[in-house]
């Protein structure tokens, strides 16, 4: 019966909806129609709002950071300044021009990201079947549904027998609807099982999707860490206004009373300029540059991240399940020696195995399969009447078949155990098909069942066919590798225990393989996992006999026992696990359900893929990791030093043109972090706020300590000025600084690989030539001579090597092993650390 359209009217029917559409079944649309029809609906995508590049622009002079910078040169145009507006003039222009270009990298990378990971449809345009993306679809195209699909757009079912449809998203609906001809399908539903022929109805906004769904504006969810990162931002800002207010005080006690309206002034605005100059502003912009492009990386590794969340997640993997086939394998199957059974001989054997396959669909078993045959020819004379593709339930498929005398039978070709029970084998036959499927899989053999029937009620066994897939020849040394990284790799695969055994003895991967049919015989939809399955888990190498309910249990078990777990799939039933998974899988071929679940797509099969994409997951993680450490450490230098010297030493240290200039030559080389070497640390990693708040305050203490010796050597050394201290101390803190962002960089010493990256090592170059100029040349500051300036950086470079070995000694320290870890990190656990504890749950 035809459902009620939004409207409450009769749905039209199949031949309504095609007349009306103006297309032929049998053809689809021409390319005149197509056009025509796509100037009439237009894209099969729902309106985007973009922000314009010019309100994107203007929207850097409006916030807290920006309003700062105005304030500042607002009183340099109140005292007339010209000198000191111009330059905070241009340091506002600057900073809303770097955050312009930052937020225009991270978009471009994430819209070619987005570009890839576009959904696809198979539709006959011209007669001809062809692979499209989904935004080309017009109503009027005639497409194919297949199992793990998503449905493109909203259409109307015109052919097939039946097909099984998910759309509890939509609709809330807990259990999927079987449809027939005639009835609608809606867009974002996923097909479980069957296949048809339909046609789109409604594209884009017009569709029941498009209608109801409440799109929420913004960029996206932060990860653990980015939130982490922000809190620390917080705390710095805190910090800073605190320090702030104690300079303000003592500045106001040294005047006694005697307020002058343009000291005031200035006052003001060297303190703001000192907050804009110490402050980690670029904090996020640099952090989603450096994730955005890490994720453009990783693409170029055929590793697309469906979000940038996922790389945190990813870097900290620390079990990974894989399926066997085609990922440990090659998915390349050969036919082996047949096994017909009594009665039946081997090519007979091949022939009904073939008539239960389909070329057109291209599945490795059946082309083996039909490749076994003595030719092609002999399928002629029979008829396919009926097809049932495999599913990851059922495990088989089915075809009615009529042959040259028009006599119908049925064959049905699946896993050994499934065509076993449904020829209902027993005793002495049952043992000895049981034993041949054994045989063959201890030889890394995957064996296919073979049955025929005549009639409903009873089918007859006809025999056991044979398929090797031998291992990827990278399989053996990238499971090393992972084992290196400290991943431990588990099989996961629907063949049996021995097979499993057989690839995981060849490849290394150790011998205890787990049946997952035992270890879960209850209901594990429903939460019955026994007791002792956790620790069977937790040790076993891998799994057989798994269908993917057990996935999702694998997984759920794994994440209690403390892992960080990543699950490949590649089926609409794999769809629960990946989404349950800290990293979901989506391998190379994988459905549209299992792409939209997982938060990794490979675009290239093998488990290299996995395993680099986890190491440069893990660089990603390491270049905002130093970058985090040398921004905090910065803060604490620069403001606790300028707020203590102008206290004991009754002068800044830093002039707010010297300020300014600091901000701009600090800038420049931040924009190239992203782009940065980094190692691939030995074990996963993840965010620990302890240990970075104690190596990053304890480096810019040391840049305290640092900066107020070269402030007592300029003075009693070398007797200079207070103008040419300033210049001193403006040129320590360029190059102190920068020289510190080589040392944070790296966990080894700074003078080893990984060296810095062509464009953070230029650009530091380059920063460090402009400053020297200025210091010696006197543009903007107070002219040094040479010696002086040489004194500087030979003191800075001395001083690299201290914060070196200090760094070296805190990793030594707080590493987990380290018996003096929790005596130093205990008093810092406080709100933060439990936040982040809490964040890092996994399953919430």
């Amino acid at each position: 019966m035809p459902t009620p359209n939004a409207t409450g009217s009769a749905s039209p029917t199949v031949a309504e909806t095609l007349t009306k559409l103006g297309v032929d079944p049998k053809v689809g649309l021409n390319p005149a129609e197509l056009q025509e029809h796509f100037n009439n609906y237009g894209p099969n995508a729902l309106a985007e709002e973009k922000k314009s590049a010019l309100s994107a622009f203007f929207a850097y002079f409006w916030g807290p950071i920006p309003w700062m910078i105005e304030a500042a040169a607002l009183m340099a145009l109140v005292v007339k300044d010209w000198g000191d507006f111009t330059i905070i003039t241009s340091l506002l222009l600057f900073n809303a021009l770097l955050g312009f270009w930052e937020e225009h990298q991270a978009s471009n990378a994430l819209d070619a990201l987005k570009s890839s990971l576009a959904l696809k449809a198979r539709v006959l345009r011209g007669g001809k079947w062809e692979q499209v993306d989904a935004r080309t679809l017009v109503p009027g195209d005639i497409i194919r549904l297949y199992l793990g699909d998503v449905v493109p757009a909203d259409c109307k079912l015109i052919q097939g027998d039946y097909i099984s449809i998910d759309q509890s998203a939509l609709t809330g609906e807990s259990l999927p609807v079987s449809k027939k001809s005639g009835e609608d399908a809606y867009s974002g539903s996923i097909v479980k099982q069957g296949e048809m022929v339909a046609v789109i109805t409604a594209t884009g906004g017009n569709t029941f999707f498009g209608r109801t769904a409440k799109l929420v504006a913004g960029a996206g969810s932060v990860s653990h860490f980015q939130r982490a990162v922000m809190k620390i931002g917080n705390f710095l800002i805190i910090l800073a206004l605190v320090l702030v207010v104690i300079l303000v005080a003592s500045r106001l006690f040294d005047m006694r009373g005697h307020y002058d309206r343009v000291v005031l002034l200035r006052l003001a605005e060297i303190v703001l300029i000192l907050l804009v100059a110490s402050v980690p502003v670029a904090m996020p912009a640099v952090l989603s540059v450096t994730m955005a492009l890490g994720a453009r990386m990783l693409a170029r590794s055929k590793a697309i991240v469906s979000r940038l969340e996922s790389i945190e997640e990813l870097a900290g993997v620390d079990v990974l399940c894989s399926d066997k086939t085609g990922t440990l394998t090659q998915n390349k199957l050969t036919l082996g020696e047949a096994q017909p059974w009594s009665g039946t001989d081997t090519q007979t054997l091949i022939l009904m195995a073939s008539l239960a396959s389909r070329a057109a669909d291209n599945d490795p078993i059946d082309l083996a399969i039909m490749a076994g045959l003595k030719g092609p020819s002999v399928l002629k004379s029979y008829q396919q009447e009926k097809y049932v593709p495999f599913d990851p339930v059922d495990k088989r498929t089915e075809a009615t078949i009529k042959d040259a005398s028009s006599k119908v039978f049925r064959v049905s070709k699946g896993a050994p155990q499934v065509i076993l029970g449904l020829a209902k084998l027993s005793g002495t036959d049952l043992e000895k098909a049981q034993q041949a499927v054994n045989g063959f899989a201890s030889q890394g053999y995957r064996t296919i069942g073979v049955a025929v029937t005549q009639d409903d009620d009873h089918w007859s066994f006809l025999g056991i066919l044979p398929l090797l897939d031998p291992p990827r020849p990278d399989s053996k040394s990238t499971i090393a590798r992972a084992r290196a990284y400290g991943v431990q790799v588990k099989m996961v695969t629907g063949d049996n225990v021995a097979i499993a055994r057989q690839i995981s003895l060849e490849l290394d991967m150790g011998a205890n393989i787990q049946p997952a049919t035992e270890l879960f015989p209850g209901d594990v939809i429903k939460g019955q996992i026994p007791l002792d399955a956790a620790e069977k888990i937790d040790q076993a190498d891998g799994f057989a006999q798994v269908f993917p309910e057990h996935k999702y249990a694998i997984v759920k078990i794994l994440q209690e026992n403390g892992h960080i777990v990543g699950m490949t799939g590649d089926g609409v039933n794999d769809a629960p696990a990946l989404k349950q998974a800290d990293v979901g899988i989506a391998v190379s071929g994988a459905t549209e359900a299992a792409r939209a679940a997982a938060a990794l797509i490979l675009t290239a099969p093998g488990l290299s893929v996995i395993i680099e994409g986890i190491a440069e997951a893990r660089r990603i993680f390491e270049r905002m990791t130093s970058y985090v450490l040398y921004r905090i450490a910065m803060t604490i230098a620069i403001m606790v030093f300028v707020v203590l010297a102008s206290i004991y030493y009754h002068f800044f240290p830093l002039t707010a043109i010297m300020l300014i200039a600091l901000a701009l030559l600090d800038d420049v080389p931040i924009m190239t972090i992203a782009f940065d070497n980094a190692s691939v640390p030995p074990q996963p990693v993840k965010w620990e706020l302890d240990r970075v708040l104690v190596i990053s305050s304890v480096l810019g203490l040391l840049g305290v300590i640092q900066s107020f010796g070269l402030l007592y050597l300029g003075d009693t050394l070398h007797h200079l000025d207070h103008l040419q201290l300033q210049t001193m101390m403006f040129l320590q803190l360029v190059a102190g600084g920068h020289l510190m962002l080589f040392v944070t960089r790296t966990r080894g010493v700074f003078w080893k690989p990984p060296y810095p990256n062509s464009k953070l090592f230029f650009a530091i170059v380059a920063t460090q030539i402009a400053a020297v100029l200025m210091c010696s040349e006197g543009w903007l500051v107070p002219s040094l001579p040479w010696g002086i300036i040489g004194f500087v950086w030979a003191y800075n470079l001395a001083w690299m090597v201290v914060q070196d070995v200090v760094k070296l000694g805190l990793y030594g320290i707080l590493d987990p092993g380290h018996s003096w870890k929790k005596s130093l990190l205990q008093p810092l656990r406080g709100p933060m650390a439990r936040d982040s504890a809490v964040n890092r749950k996994r399953g919430e």
